[in-house]
């Protein structure tokens, strides 16, 4: 993954998570694209990361700023869908506002399939490519959808669903796509969680470094495969 003619997109890149996803992929020598709906933000993560890195404006909401993001991104090898909303807390499943959840879905799940739709044709096109879902344990059936963020959890329920349809229409195309689950992570959305973005940022490149023959359409953690 060190070759320099890979390229990376990372959505919500501006900061958190995120960023040290654009900052760990740099390192890695990839071609690095800072998107986030804050395109000076962007920028500034990009001039600070360096050479070969820029920033560009993306709304994962908007279908024009995700067209006019792909224009300026050109074709990108990999694409980390990172963007998220988390902002019910204090709800329940009975209380929480229908349009609070409409937000979540749309920013969580059909943002990340919007994005999805405009760069993973291109990678099918070249015979190789990555997709990560950045997603939560707050989905997952397995664990049981955490009524505590209901609109959150269900959001990620269809961030997976999207991953599995993804993954299927892309099998044996050389196109990998992945969902992971960072756990809870020290950033904006939960400032006191333990686990630092650094951490959360090397499950995520685990998935990106997937091997050519590696697995598609699962959900993992700490490099590993876990039940959805």
């Amino acid at each position: 993954m060190a070759d320099t003619a890979r390229s990376a997109l990372i959505t919500g890149a501006n900061r958190g998570l995120g960023r040290e996803i654009a900052r760990r992929l740099h390192e890695l020598g990839l071609r690095v694209v800072v998107a986030a709906r804050d395109g000076r933000s962007a920028r500034e993560v990009a001039d600070a990361l360096g050479d070969g890195a820029t920033g560009v404006e993306l709304d994962v909401t908007a279908p024009e700023s995700v067209r006019r993001a792909r224009d300026l991104a050109g074709p990108v090898d990999v694409l980390v869908n990172n963007a998220g909303e988390m902002s019910d807390q204090g709800y329940d499943p009975l209380t929480v506002p229908i349009d609070v959840v409409h937000r979540h879905i749309t920013v969580n799940a059909l943002g990340a399939l919007r994005v999805s739709q405009a760069f993973v044709p291109a990678m099918v096109e070249r015979g190789w490519g990555r997709v990560v879902m950045v997603s939560s344990g707050t989905g997952s059936f397995h664990n049981g959808l955490f009524g505590g963020a209901p609109a959150y959890s269900l959001s990620k329920a269809a961030l997976n669903g999207v991953t599995q349809l993804l993954a299927t229409a892309t099998t044996g195309t050389g196109v990998l796509v992945n969902a992971v689950n960072p756990g809870l992570v020290r950033t904006r959305m939960a400032p006191r969680a333990a686990r630092t973005p650094r951490d959360a940022a090397a499950d995520i490149v685990d998935a990106v470094q997937l091997p050519d023959d590696g697995p598609s359409g699962t959900f993992r953690r700490h490099g590993k495969q876990i039940e959805w």
